[in-house]
Formats: C-alpha cells, structure tokens, sequence
C-alpha cells in the first residue's frame, strides 16, 4: 500500500517561481510558476531552453521504477531505495507509488526533506551521534505514531551517546547493527563478538530499540560474487544468532537490510534463504541508483547484466552542450563543465549531435577533460562538428549528477517537457 507521502506538499513545488536560481530553463519564463511553465509543454530544443541544460527522460525513468519494483516483488524485497541519489521529493512519491516500502537517506538533514514532503517510513544509513539530530529525530517520533525511523549504531560509544541524547523520548529510536563490509571497509563493526556487544549496549539503553541488522556488501573490499555472497551470509547469520539469542525481544518483525545498485542479484539470492526466524522479517533492499541509471560506471556494474532475462535498466540523463569553440581539426569545446556533470567516476560520453533540428550520432567525438565550464571534445576526422552545433552527454553516477541542478526538466523522447523536478541538496 503507498505511503502517504504529502501529496499537498509535492503540488506546492509547481507553485515555486522560475528565476535565476535555475540554470537552462527559458529567460523568458521569469516570473512563472514551475506549474505554469509545465503546462506550456515547451519542447527543449526549440522552446527557449539555454545550454548547458540537463534533462532526464520521462519514458526511460517510468522504465526504471517500474522494472525495480516488478524486480522486488518478484524476489520478495520490501525495497527502501536510496533517496541521497536524486534529494528529489516528486521521485520519492513516485518510488513509493511504486511500492517501496519507504526511502533511505544517509544524514539528519535528508531526513528533514523526506519529512517535509510526507515521508513516513525512513532507513537512516548511518550511525546518528549529534545530540541535536537525535533530538529533533525524539521529536518527531513523539509527535507522529505513524513515523517510523530505523537507523544504524556500529560502536558501543555510538549507543551511549545516542542514549544520553534521546533521554525522556516517550519512543525509543529503532536501531540496526551495521556489519562492517570487512577490514578496511567503511563503516560498521567489524567482528560478531563486537556486534553482540554492541547489541548489549542497545539492550542497556532505555532510548534504543534493537530490531535488526544491516549493512553495505558495496564496500567488501576487491568485492567479486562469492566475497560478497560470503560477507551477506555472515549478515544472516548475525540476524539468525541475535534472534536465538532473544535479542529482538518485544519487536513486531526483524529488519535485515542491505543492496546498493552492484549487487542486488546477489542479496536478492542470499536473502531468499533466511531460514525462518521467531518473527517476520523484513528483508529491505536500498539500491538508489537506478532511478537514473547511467551511461558509465552504473552501466558497467547492474546486475542485470548478470541477469538479462529479469530486464535492463536505461539511463535517463542527458546533458546538452552547445560547442562554443573549434579551435583546430581535432578538437572543440562545449560549455559544460565539473559545475554541469559528474566527473569523480567517469568523465561525460559525446553521444548526439543535433544541428537544425536533426540529431545524429556523436560519431569520432569524445570528451577528454572538464574545466569548471568547459568541457574538452578530442575530434577525429569523422566528426562532423560546427560552432553552435548541440552535444549530448551521457553521465556516469547518479548520485553525483543530480546535485549539480535544482530543478530539472523532465522530457518525453521528441523534446517536450512535461514536468520539472526539483532536488534538495
């Protein structure tokens, strides 16, 4: 069943004013409403649009969220997916419409954007330590019964200061143990005996309820199938001990959560195998990534190139340049640059070229470096490439991608924008 995910306050985004604050949309829309501006259906190419602009496709984005929640389904997840990829409160409603259980976000302030727009269901992947976020979070719980917030603890320090700082809460604060990925890995603790004794310090905490465990197989170190399927098993095994041990004592069902966007075949299978425990479990998939996709580094690591026969998924961003410069014969400049599109991955791939309205293959481009706002294009004697002419890009990483742009078009595949997309970073 979908959550309610203030359907009031997502429509008050369309009431936002276009301004200077938002890069690539028309000049001539100064003053709009988000709404108004929609509603005159613009295409992109020709409808005032000013380069760099990013668009995402509304087709390819339907695509994506349908295809992960048929995947969940079919697989048995109940599926948190990552909402630090796109801070976007309208993708969260339409994730949730989706079927996903609730979002994950990964500090206190996220959180507070979920919260505004209606988020009742929160995974915080992370261990929350300032006294003032645990404060606000006691709050929140207090106020609201329907608000559920399940987060990390990875340290017994980490439990005691959590517990000092919810003192009085009238809810305790849902809690997981994170297994660290193994040594050198991120976050999370590292051996079971230090798991168990973390979980001695939940039990100890009057502001604490212990109702699972978690963690991330992205971070197993030289990760491969079988290192990461023998690190989720040991995360089973954990939930599997913790429950003989009645440490879930009290609770109405046993979270074991993990899946990024590499490996969800992976937790899919393993997770397919708990044995059945003292309680329901909810076996809760994060992966963030897809909503996008993307053209490198994503593209390179799904597991549906693993698993073909469950789908694929597609990349939904383009980001269209415009060369400014062709300086010699085998090289151009766009006006796009690290202030445009994620670079800490891959650097952006030359896909199209559009020129009085035709677009064709970015044939013998590629681009080689970004400036702030330059990016530059190595050409071969196959481009055919002019001052003025309109480049796209593909991207590599979501993540990386979405926070360069506060409001993004959103574009059905002959141009026409049907809507627009505001993040909050």
């Amino acid at each position: 069943m979908a959550l309610d995910i203030g359907t009031e306050a997502v429509a008050r985004l369309a009431e936002e004013r276009v301004d200077h604050r938002f890069k690539g949309l028309p000049p001539d829309a100064d003053g709009l409403t988000v709404g108004e501006l929609a509603a005159e259906r613009r295409n992109l190419f020709t409808g005032g649009f000013t380069t760099p602009v990013l668009a995402l496709s509304a087709e390819r984005l339907a695509h994506n969220l349908e295809l992960m929640e048929t995947y969940a389904t079919r697989h048995g997840l109940a599926f948190a997916p990552h909402g630090k990829t796109s801070m976007a409160p309208q993708l969260f409603r339409r994730q949730i419409d989706h079927g996903a259980w609730g979002i994950t976000l990964a500090v206190p302030h996220q959180v507070r954007v979920a919260l505004a727009y209606g988020v009742q269901r929160v995974f915080l992947a992370n261990e929350v330590v300032d006294p003032a976020a645990l404060r606000w979070i006691s709050g929140r719980l207090d106020a609201d019964d329907a608000f559920r917030l399940v987060c990390y603890v990875d340290s017994v320090r980490g439990v005691e200061l959590m517990d000092a700082a919810l003192r009085g809460a009238r809810r305790p604060l849902d809690v997981v143990v994170e297994l660290a990925a193994g040594e050198g890995a991120r976050t999370g603790v590292r051996t079971e005996a230090e798991c168990a004794a973390v979980a001695d310090a939940v039990a100890g905490a009057r502001g604490l309820r212990l109702v699972g465990v978690a963690g991330y197989e992205g971070e197993v170190p030289q990760a491969d199938a079988e290192r990461v399927r023998a690190w989720l098993g040991r995360l089973v095994a954990l939930a599997v001990d913790f429950d003989k041990a009645g440490r879930f004592a009290g609770v109405e069902e046993i979270v074991v959560s993990a899946g990024g966007s590499a490996w969800f075949d992976a937790v899919a299978d393993v997770f397919a195998e708990i044995p059945e425990l003292s309680l329901p479990v909810l076996k809760l998939l994060r992966s963030g990534a897809y909503v996008s996709h993307d053209d490198g580094h994503y593209r390179k690591l799904t597991p549906f190139n693993r698993v073909p026969e469950e789908g694929a998924l597609e990349p939904a961003f383009r980001l269209w340049t415009q060369v400014v410069s062709r300086p010699s014969a085998d090289q151009a400049f766009v006006n796009a640059g690290k202030r445009d599109a994620a670079y800490d991955l891959d650097l952006p791939f030359a896909q199209v070229i559009r020129r009085d309205g035709t677009e064709r293959p970015a044939t013998g481009v590629s681009v080689t470096a970004l400036s702030d706002q330059h990016a530059w294009l190595r050409t071969t004697g196959e481009a055919d490439l002019e001052v003025g002419d309109w480049v796209g890009l593909g991207l590599s990483h979501p993540c990386t991608s979405f926070d360069k742009w506060a409001l993004i078009p959103l574009a059905e595949a002959d141009g026409t924008v049907v809507d627009y997309i505001r993040t909050f970073f």
